[in-house]
């Protein structure tokens, strides 16, 4: 590990509390970072402070120190149900991992309480929590809180609690804006009193937290900090000890490399992202069943309470695979992550730069891979232009197995697999359809045939991004999808009766439909035949020199041939019907045949 250091601790020109100095040392960091040095005495010296710096670079220290400093300094001391510091996070991940660091810290400091507030957990209990415990720093993210100062039926009063407010961190605060909080963290600022400190970190500057500097911030301090060695032009955003890899290839053969790549690194930690929920429950499946002897656990948005569970577990890893989404792309610190593969490439640059941030930590090495199909090759020159992360080429692994048969085989043995990845397919190329850099990205020039042959679909589902459209290169397999059954006997059992049911209403509906004599709303097209016919008559008519005034009889005549012609009045009264008529000649110009016609 290299060292980054900016002077020790001690070198403060604010000395720190003895026992946080010792904390310090416990948790293995003798010296301060860049983004530390340049924060901790600002925000120490009651300042608001605007903090970029590169992903790994340290942000949580540099706001948990002048927290506790804070605190510990105030002249009147918190009492149990007084909140002295809130700590605002856009995910539950990163809300549990700054809990972790900053109970370091407090177990030195009985005097000072703190409390969690996320999804996934029960509010009613974090209310009751909250009254018996108290919270003087509360580390939240930002759905649960705005709902905590909504429980004053509860016995909740929160909105009394921050009156006492010292600080305010917006950790990750470009991320708390992407991912739609912005109403939210407006709703709780109303509710925080104007004195207080406040400190808004993030690895991007974007429009959207300037805006938030704004309206939070008085008079802040900016702070950016570069990793030492770039030139002060530079912007880049990832850290410097990583090493940054891109390979290009089909998208039928990248299933295979990914596989042949984590095989032959089973020794080491991985995160592997991919572009939707769905692509992580179906390939975290497949890589279940084909990469063996490797702990593999799987971490998406829509999960509601595993998450927390499956990030603490991966944490104490010493090697495995987490399949995830960009859930786990900011501000999250695994220990010791070797490799950081990117299958799908993000909706946005600034995700490509978080996601490979989650190795190459606090000095420490590390390296990245992202996966492109060949037509997505020149994302590599918009990475270098707009992030300025540079990446090197890794040729294509040899001696890769094929194992689309296989993940074929899981499909038809097993219903679960085979509707997942059907879901999977669907939700990437809808993804794929939104990506921001839509000139490198384009729907319209993906190779549909290929993509699902990568995803080893057994067929092509009905989608309108298909639609119209013909994939010769793609075979389907000659079977009948709905006999696939679920290898869970329960689920299988389930989707019996439900069939059984649909037969049974498709079977009582047609038998309705018998009974009922369906009839146009309209009878606007039998009319419009109708005077169709009569144009033709009267044109047939017009040519055989009969005159406009008999065609209602000669239309007559025709119908009394149709009744001749069925069987219901003799040829003898047909004749004697023309013979009375008048219009023998009719039938002796035009002939029987020429009524046929008719």
């Amino acid at each position: 590990m290299e060292h980054v250091t900016e002077g020790s601790w001690e070198s403060l020109p604010v000395p720190l509390h003895p026992w946080v100095l010792g904390a310090l040392r416990d948790l293995g960091f003798p010296y301060m970072t860049p983004v530390q040095s340049a924060t901790i005495p600002l925000f120490m010296k009651n300042k608001d402070v605007a903090a970029e710096a590169v992903t790994g670079s340290g942000k949580t220290l540099a706001f948990v120190i002048p927290i506790l400093e804070i605190l510990l300094r105030r002249e009147e001391k918190l009492k149990k149900s007084q909140v002295g510091a809130i700590i605002i996070t856009p995910t539950r991940e990163l809300a549990i991992q700054i809990d972790e660091v900053l109970s370091h810290f407090t177990k030195h400091f009985p005097q000072l309480s703190q409390i969690l507030w996320i999804g996934g957990r029960n509010p009613g209990e974090d209310v009751e929590r909250f009254k018996a415990q108290g919270g003087n720093i509360i580390v939240a993210t930002p759905g649960r809180l705005e709902d905590m100062f909504r429980r004053k039926a509860e016995g909740l009063d929160l909105a009394s609690c921050v009156k006492s407010l010292d600080v305010l961190v917006l950790d990750e605060a470009d991320r708390l804006l992407d991912m739609g909080f912005e109403a939210s963290i407006n709703t709780i600022l109303e509710f925080l009193p104007k004195q207080r400190r406040t400190g808004l970190f993030s690895a991007t500057q974007t429009q959207e937290v300037e805006n938030l500097v704004r309206a939070g911030l008085r008079n802040p301090v900016r702070i950016s900090v570069k990793e030492k060695g770039v030139a002060a032009s530079s912007t880049q955003k990832t850290p410097s000890r990583l090493e940054n890899y891109y390979m290009v290839c089909k998208a039928d053969e990248k299933f295979n490399q990914l596989v042949h790549f984590l095989r032959n690194h089973k020794q080491e930690k991985h995160l592997v992202f991919f572009s939707t929920c769905a692509c992580v429950e179906y390939y975290g499946k497949a890589l279940e069943a084909l990469v063996k002897s490797v702990a593999i656990l799987c971490i998406h948005g829509k999960m509601k309470y595993k998450r927390n569970k499956i990030f603490m577990e991966f944490r104490k890893l010493q090697s495995g695979i987490l399949v995830c989404t960009d859930v786990m792309a900011r501000g999250i610190d695994i220990p010791e992550v070797n490799w950081v593969l990117q299958y799908d490439p993000p909706s946005n640059a600034s995700a490509f730069v978080h996601r490979c941030g989650r190795t190459a930590r606090i000095g420490h090495g590390g390296s990245a891979l992202v996966f492109l199909l060949p037509m997505e090759e020149s994302y590599v020159s918009f990475l270098a232009i707009n992030q300025k992360c540079p990446l090197q080429e890794m040729r294509l692994q040899k001696n890769t197995v094929d194992l689309l048969p296989k993940l074929k085989a899981m499909a038809l043995a097993d219903r679960a697999v085979f509707e997942k990845g059907m879901k999977a397919f669907v939700s990437y190329v809808q993804a794929y359809a939104k990506h921001e850099c839509s000139l490198i990205f384009r729907l319209k020039d993906l190779d549909f045939a290929s993509l699902a042959r990568g995803f080893a679909l057994l067929k092509m589902p009905k989608m309108p991004e298909l639609r119209g459209k013909q994939f010769p290169d793609f075979v389907p397999v000659d079977v009948n999808t709905d006999t696939i059954p679920f290898k869970d006997k329960v689920r299988e059992k389930q989707r019996q009766k439900l069939l059984e049911q649909k037969r049974k209403e498709k079977t009582e509906s047609e038998g309705r439909r018998k009974f009922i004599k369906n009839k146009a709303w309209s009878k606007q097209k039998a009319k419009k035949e109708k005077k169709k016919k009569l144009n033709e008559k009267r044109k047939r008519a017009e040519g055989s020199d009969i005159e406009d005034e008999d065609m209602e009889e000669l239309l007559n005549d025709t119908r009394l041939l149709k009744k001749f012609k069925r069987g219901k009045i003799t040829e003898e009264e047909f004749e004697k019907h023309l013979l009375t008529s008048g219009k023998r000649t009719v039938k002796t110009d035009f002939g029987i045949s020429d009524f046929e016609d008719d």
